[in-house]
């Protein structure tokens, strides 16, 4: 089984803060829309960003009709929808969008998770950088996500063998 993704902005710009795009080699392909990327750019391409084995695609961000989103959003979950694909994103308008449509969706908690289950970080390191993205960057996560994030993502991602359907346990929309 292949694992595929959709990124947008936030997960880049998130795990970049703490120094963990690799942990986005997780996932088998990387597809990353012109429009997102060319948001990250805006702001400085992050430190690793380019090491990384990603593809970038074209997506019609106008497919996707929502005033909450921005086109960086839009054109991710586009491509998610499209390929049929898991999207990341931390933003929560999107994370709704993106379920709204039948699209799976996880964030950079969920990327930690599978990087723990995949065997790229042990346990205290998992734990470790779940605090750094709550401690250190620019996302807002509480205190509550972290503390029901480190047990349930051990949990989730060893019982299902590490794989993308662990995450299906460990969704942003259950914390």
């Amino acid at each position: 089984m292949t694992f595929a993704t959709v990124s947008d902005a936030g997960p880049l710009i998130h795990l970049a803060e703490i120094d963990s795009l690799e942990l986005l080699s997780a996932f088998d392909t990387l597809l990353i829309p012109e429009t997102v990327y060319e948001e990250v750019e805006m702001g400085g391409i992050p430190d690793g960003l380019s090491d990384l084995s990603s593809q970038l695609i074209e997506a019609d961000e106008k497919r996707i009709e929502s005033k909450e989103l921005d086109p960086g959003e839009r054109a991710a979950l586009a491509a998610a929808k499209e390929r049929e694909v898991v999207l990341l994103t931390d933003d929560l308008a999107a994370r709704e969008t993106a379920s709204d449509t039948g699209v799976e969706v996880h964030g950079s908690i969920g990327v930690i998770a599978l990087g723990y289950g995949r065997g790229l970080l042990d346990r205290n390191e998992a734990a470790s950088l779940m605090r750094a993205l709550q401690r250190e960057t620019s996302l807002f996560v509480t205190e509550a996500v972290v503390e029901r994030g480190s047990p349930d993502a051990e949990r989730a991602v060893t019982e299902r063998g590490g794989s993308i359907d662990a995450l299906n346990t460990f969704t942003m929309d259950r914390l």
